[in-house]
């Protein structure tokens, strides 16, 4: 093979394993194609396409005192440089003390299509998107209601991923998973003076179910509403969370379900008073028959049905590298159902292997939309969306995060203007605990963690309470 040439699937997990002289030898291989689009001012700005790769050998070496890991990465570009990562993992291993997550590797499951070379996006994915966006630019031309036919400007970006994994062992595992990925975001701002800005966006396997020209109707009705501003105290006011908002916080939530933790009493999850040993689990947060699931063939969310990683932590294992996922509830009918566990935590604590999430589906409310549930509001708030989301105090889950692009003044069942945005105070256990009305489930992105974490399908949530603790400049 000449230098610089990438390795096919095949050639490089057999060479590598082939050239492991470890007691065990997972070899991981991801190969992405990407395609993106950007526009600003109403104006297609540009366009791209990339195709990457990575690769991971991970050796176990056996000791006296337990299994030891050394993982090594690289590009996989040649044979050389295959081998001399197989080499440098098993070196590493050697040099590190034993593993406390070690367990028998998985045994081997055999796809039909292992060798199949990886899938390939293209630029054509986004030709309807286009489209659509073409129309929405020609209509952004005052057409603002409330604002003299002021114009909107509208910004935004579009990615659409496919990555081709491949995971192959020593114990004659032989996975193949391709995983589509795509977001798109939109952004409007009105032209004459940029300061008022509502956004939109959606997460897609494919974008033959994205509705663009809808994403641009309700960025343009979220302008209008900001035509009228009123200025709000920090406070504790009736909000309704949009699914872009709860999907935000339902993940600040899963991603601590770790049973380890918990079980050291330093998580939200430990049993009450912190004692070490216990859980939540059986514990009812809510009447609500809300489950928080998991699951590999949720419709629209696929995920790889087998686990890969490349480095243990509380929640997963390298060891437990192919091992089937479950479909997970974390919480079931209001209920703490589930932790994440990795095989040899599970059985050091009596536990369940659970691997982590890669979707996230919060169901169990009633039909409402979101605006059904602005029409039974009284008077509080509508959010668009959360944004620098941290983690104040890991014990409670009590996060801290801004608003960002429109909160809105809900009077008599009806939106009156957009107010000031807030820094916010909240634990999404006590927001479940807390939540007045839940609406209906839809497909979700959740604006911060949508990088790493974008399949989500959340309803909106109606908090009585929800905390404002200050006023924030940020617009």
């Amino acid at each position: 093979m000449t230098s610089g040439m990438a390795l096919g699937p095949d050639e490089l997990t057999e060479t590598a394993l082939a050239a492991s002289k470890a007691d065990g030898c997972i070899v991981l291989l991801t190969d992405t194609s990407e395609v993106n689009l950007r526009w600003a001012n109403s104006t297609m700005t540009t366009n791209g396409h990339t195709t990457t790769r990575s690769f991971s050998v991970i050796s176990m070496v056996d000791g006296a005192d337990g299994a030891a890991i050394g993982v090594v990465s690289g590009n996989g570009v040649d044979l050389d440089e295959v081998r001399t990562a197989v080499a440098a993992s098993e070196e590493a291993a050697r040099q590190s003390g034993p593993a406390r997550d070690a367990a028998p590797l998985i045994q081997g499951a055999v796809d039909d299509d292992f060798a199949t070379p990886a899938a390939a996006t293209e630029i054509d994915v986004f030709a309807r998107l286009t489209d659509e966006l073409a129309g929405a630019f020609r209509s952004s031309r005052g057409r603002i209601a409330g604002s003299a036919g002021s114009d909107e400007l509208l910004y935004g970006f579009a990615e659409h991923r496919l990555e081709t994994t491949w995971l192959a062992s020593s114990t004659g595992l032989r996975r193949r998973w391709v995983q589509p990925t795509g977001t798109v975001e939109l952004n409007g701002k009105t032209a004459d003076d940029l300061t008022r800005s509502a956004w939109a966006g959606a997460y897609t396997a494919d974008f033959t179910d994205v509705d663009l020209t809808a994403l641009a109707a309700e960025v343009r009705r979220r302008l209008s509403w900001s035509a009228r501003r009123r200025e709000l105290p920090a406070g504790r006011y009736e909000t309704i969370l949009p699914p872009s908002a709860v999907a935000d916080l339902m993940l600040h939530l899963v991603l601590s379900m770790d049973g380890r933790p918990a079980h050291e009493g330093r998580s939200a999850f430990a049993a009450p008073g912190g004692a070490p040993g216990g859980t939540r689990i059986g514990e009812r947060l809510t009447d609500l028959p809300l489950t928080l699931s998991s699951d590999p063939t949720a419709p629209g969310l696929r995920t790889a049905p087998f686990l890969t990683t490349t480095a243990s932590g509380d929640s997963v294992s390298v060891f437990d590298n192919g091992a089937p996922i479950p479909r997970v509830d974390w919480l079931r009918d209001g209920t703490v159902n589930a932790l994440a566990y990795p095989r040899a935590a599970a059985t050091e604590l009596g536990g369940r292997f659970t691997p982590p999430p890669e979707n996230l589906v919060l169901s169990g409310g009633s039909s409402a939309s979101t605006d059904d549930l602005v029409g039974r509001t009284e008077r509080g708030l509508l959010l668009t969306c959360l944004w620098y989301i941290r983690e104040v105090d890991p014990v409670s889950l009590l996060l801290t995060g801004l608003t960002r692009d429109g909160v809105y003044l809900i009077e008599g069942g009806e939106v009156v203007g957009q107010v000031n945005n807030f820094r916010f105070n909240e634990s999404p256990i006590d927001l479940i605990r807390r939540a007045g009305e839940v609406g209906t489930t839809q497909s979700a992105l959740g604006r911060e963690l949508k990088d790493w974490f974008s399949r989500t399908a959340m309803p909106p949530v109606r908090i009585p309470d929800f905390n404002m603790s200050s006023v924030s400049q940020a617009s």
